[in-house]
């Protein structure tokens, strides 16, 4: 007869066979004589010992599968790209996804690497970095058709990277420094033509307006001759002696102005002998002839200071006279 003990440590062993437990956001799969018989939740599980046995458990959580590919584009641009698959397993086909496939995660790689290599070879690369979200959902339809029958469901597919060759990197990075070097000399250009019609404007302006204080100083040095002419005319100069003497008077002014400045210079044209000397004696006539003036108009304004002018009688003669 079997001994008592062992009866005893044979029930407690079949006991603790017979009961399982199944982790949250996970499905086991029961086998009986290696045949499918059911799938099991989260919990604490009962099967019968030997006959029963857990043949797999699946996680029912979403899962992320990197799937990193070297592809060419339509201008003949090797890129590396970086694809990321979020899935997870159907609960209700736990079955086809734990049956069907061996290898989930080399399937839904080689199904990315058909449809990137499908796609990205259609695009420029500048195409591919500006349409990456439409490769995206290439490769989630592709995938979804494709995964749903083993009983995987595709949440997503993100393009997190794409890296181009080193050298084709450095040229974009040339292009675009060139562009914008392009871009702030246009700038720069603009700024030069815009302070160079600010300060035309601003010379034409100043221009005018010198030319109008010149006018203005030359009309009111003639109205100054002419006052100076009517003066002199009234104290008996005649006009010719009295443009000579304004001419005069110019002339020691010039004199004076340029004698004012140390660093200033004279020239006195033209420069050949014969003119100069013709100029030199031109310039001693006016002088002997402003001095003559000047003693005349002196001698002149003496003598009518001492003339007294006599009342006449019916004869017509004055007392001097007399």
């Amino acid at each position: 007869m079997i001994p008592t003990y062992i009866i005893i440590v044979l029930a407690v062993f079949l006991l603790l066979a017979s009961f399982f437990t199944v982790k949250q956001q996970t499905a086991a799969v029961i086998e009986r004589f290696g045949k499918f018989s059911s799938t099991r939740q989260s919990g604490l599980q009962l099967k019968i010992p030997v006959i029963d046995r857990v043949a797999g458990r699946l996680n029912l959580k979403i899962q992320q599968l990197d799937v990193i590919i070297e592809t060419k584009t339509k201008d003949n641009v090797f890129v590396k790209m970086k694809v990321s698959v979020q899935f997870k397993v159907i609960q209700e086909k736990v079955y086809d996804a734990f049956y069907k496939l061996e290898y989930p995660h080399d399937q839904i790689t080689s199904y990315v690497f058909d449809v990137v290599r499908a796609e990205v070879p259609k695009l420029k690369l500048d195409d591919v970095f500006e349409r990456k979200d439409d490769i995206a959902v290439a490769v989630k339809r592709e995938l979804n058709e494709a995964m749903t029958t083993y009983g995987y469901d595709i949440i997503n597919t993100l393009i997190t990277d794409i890296d181009p060759d080193i050298q084709v990197k450095n040229a974009m990075n040339r292009i675009n420094a060139a562009d914008r070097e392009k871009t702030a000399a246009e700038y720069e250009a603009e700024a030069g033509r815009i302070r160079i019609v600010a300060k035309a404007k601003a010379e034409a302006e100043s221009k005018r307006l010198q030319g109008q204080g010149i006018a203005d100083q030359r009309r009111e040095i003639a109205r100054g001759l002419v006052e100076s002419v009517d003066v002199l005319n009234r104290v008996g100069i005649n006009s010719q002696e009295a443009s000579a003497l304004i001419v005069v008077t110019q002339h020691y002014d010039t004199l004076q102005a340029i004698g004012a400045d140390a660093n200033s210079n004279l020239i006195l044209l033209p420069n050949s002998p014969q003119a100069g000397s013709d100029m030199l004696n031109n310039m001693v006539a006016s002088f002997t002839a402003s001095n003559q003036v000047g003693e005349a108009m002196k001698k002149g304004a003496i003598k009518k200071a001492n003339k007294k002018v006599e009342p006449k009688d019916e004869f017509g003669t004055t007392e001097e006279n007399q």
